[in-house]
């Protein structure tokens, strides 16, 4: 019977060796399969449909200041500008935070000059907004008179969700949100086009940088959770039919638990 410090051992050369093989193999140029997020693919599709109509688009990162969430809605605001740069269109984000306001701001202008279309970038589309419901209020207003074609909710929201996607829904705005937040959730499945929830919310700045690093992390972390799950359910199973009362197999039970 194995020590149980062994089989942690064995647990985490089984969760990591994967992660390493494939960053290797995304930074030796292989392709790394990431299954499809219609959330995220929908970026692209929101922002293209901005350029057509000829107006802009909308980002709101929510009430969150500088934390794990917010910076993965970061990410997410990095593509979007890089996209609106390219097609020469108007991006307006606004933010409830006096701390990620400089950080939105710089992030845009880089996005905007990294396309060489530093010309077109203006702070004053960057808007601070203070207090949870004069910037849910301050946002739809803001969506209303500019007539945006495009929105994207990504971040930690809380009761002004649904004033802030039934505001860009009256206006016809295509509509894309995320969060980790499980209650607002339905407010945004209910009011925006695509929802993007979950780990999916995590795994979009992998998924839309391709970094190599990140990339080869992500389907790496996909193999571990697989190994989890079979391991939940193969525990299951040997539960149900009561193998464990043997004693050759207690040493499993205990390994499970």
């Amino acid at each position: 019977m194995l020590h149980a410090s062994y089989m942690v051992l064995i647990l985490i050369v089984v969760f990591c060796a994967p992660i390493l093989i494939h960053i290797l193999r995304a930074h030796r140029g292989r392709e790394i399969y990431l299954r499809p997020i219609a959330g995220l693919e929908a970026i692209d599709e929101a922002v293209g449909r901005a350029t057509e109509m000829g107006r802009p688009v909308f980002y709101s990162p929510g009430l969150g200041g500088v934390d794990i969430t917010t910076l993965a809605s970061l990410a997410i605001l990095k593509r979007v500008a890089r996209l609106a740069a390219q097609y020469n269109i108007r991006l307006i984000a606004t933010t409830s935070s006096y701390l990620l306001y400089p950080m939105m701001e710089g992030i845009i202008r880089e996005a905007y000059v990294e396309e060489g279309k530093g010309d077109l970038f203006s702070s004053d589309n960057v808007i601070f907004i203070q207090g949870q419901f004069p910037y849910a209020v301050g946002s739809v207003g803001i969506m209303h008179r500019e007539r945006v074609a495009a929105a994207f909710f990504f971040g930690s929201f809380y009761a002004e969700s649904l004033i802030l996607a039934e505001g860009g829904n009256t206006i016809g705005a295509i509509q894309v949100a995320g969060t980790v937040s499980t209650l607002q959730i339905p407010f945004f499945i209910v009011a925006c086009d695509y929802t993007v929830i979950g780990e999916e919310y995590f795994a979009a700045s992998a998924y839309l940088s391709k970094d190599p690093t990140m990339t080869g992390s992500l389907a790496g972390q996909d193999i571990g959770k697989f190994v989890i799950l079979s391991l939940l359910i193969l525990g299951t199973i040997f539960a149900t039919i009561q193998v464990f009362s043997h004693a050759e197999y207690s040493w499993f039970l205990e390994w499970l638990k």
